[in-house]
């Protein structure tokens, strides 16, 4: 079973822009030694939608082969185009990719009929269970608490990413969570509310520079210590927030760039952060080392 703190991974790049693969293999350890429940590579804050096919096919056959079981690869082959997702997701999951991260339809969107289709279309074709993202911040659509129900029944639909912030949402969809289908938060600043009405973890964008002490909010909720889950939240409340300064992964690449972890830059149209905003992501950064390492 998924649990715990999955790191949403960045993509590190070379100073031409090129994926920096040994930058990867160095974060892939990093998170297995810092007790990181999973990894995803290509997801939003990895800057897929900016990365090719043939780099992202790269990257998946790179850190399958890094990561060698010891903790599962989740890999984001979403599409807003059915067939390209249908694609990718077979292509990934027979390299050897344990669960797949698809997103809903995004730009031309759908309706509901047309949602179900989609995920059902992209599980039937996958060889590894897939998680449907829903993040409609992004996408523009949610998946209707009706449509979750109806994809929770598929055999190789194994749980949802919500992402949307909504907890009166979440409380509606948890009716639906068993051993078969879970749910894991897509966001950082309420990670112990959504465990407590059943979410298993969290896909984390702080966990790229607080593995350990993400995963111990997870591990604290999972032991049914709210209290203290609570309280190690509301410390590392002022840093979650400040990650989302600007539009991710802006600020997680400013911070740890800033803790010297040399991911690189970004890829157009993304660009370097405010020096206004990133002066206050430092000093936070600054101001809670200790809580960080």
């Amino acid at each position: 079973m998924l649990k715990g703190s999955i790191v949403a991974l960045v993509t590190p790049f070379n100073n031409d822009g090129s994926v920096n693969y040994e930058k990867l293999g160095e974060l892939l350890e990093y998170h297995i030694n810092n007790n990181s429940g999973g990894i995803v590579l290509l997801g939003t804050t990895g800057e897929a939608s900016t990365l090719s096919f043939d780099e992202e096919e790269q990257m998946v056959k790179f850190a399958v082969k890094k990561v060698n079981k010891r903790v599962p690869l989740i890999v984001g082959s979403g599409s807003n185009e059915t067939e390209k997702a249908v694609s990718r997701s077979k292509i990934y999951s027979e390299l050897g990719a344990d669960y797949l991260l698809v997103i809903t339809p995004y730009y031309n969107k759908t309706n509901e009929s047309g949602l179900i289709k989609h995920f059902t279309q992209v599980a039937d074709a996958a060889k590894c269970p897939i998680i449907m993202y829903n993040v409609p911040g992004r996408t523009g659509m949610s998946i209707s608490v009706n449509a979750v129900g109806v994809l929770s029944k598929h055999k190789n639909i194994y749980g949802i990413k919500e992402a949307s912030g909504n907890l009166s949402y979440a409380m509606k969809i948890s009716k639906y969570l068993n051993d078969d289908f879970i749910m894991l938060s897509g966001n950082d600043d309420i990670i112990v509310p959504m465990m407590s009405i059943g979410a298993k973890g969290v896909i984390s964008v702080l966990a790229n520079v607080a593995p350990k002490q993400t995963a111990k909010i997870c591990d604290l909720c999972l032991n049914n210590k709210y209290s203290e889950a609570t309280a190690l939240a509301n410390k590392l409340l002022d840093l979650t927030n400040d990650l989302f300064l600007e539009v991710n992964p802006i600020p997680v690449k400013e911070a740890m760039n800033h803790l010297g972890f040399n991911v690189g830059g970004y890829r157009a149209p993304l660009d370097t952060m405010s020096p206004d905003k990133a002066k206050v992501l430092n000093d936070c950064i600054d101001n809670n080392k200790e809580l960080i390492f």
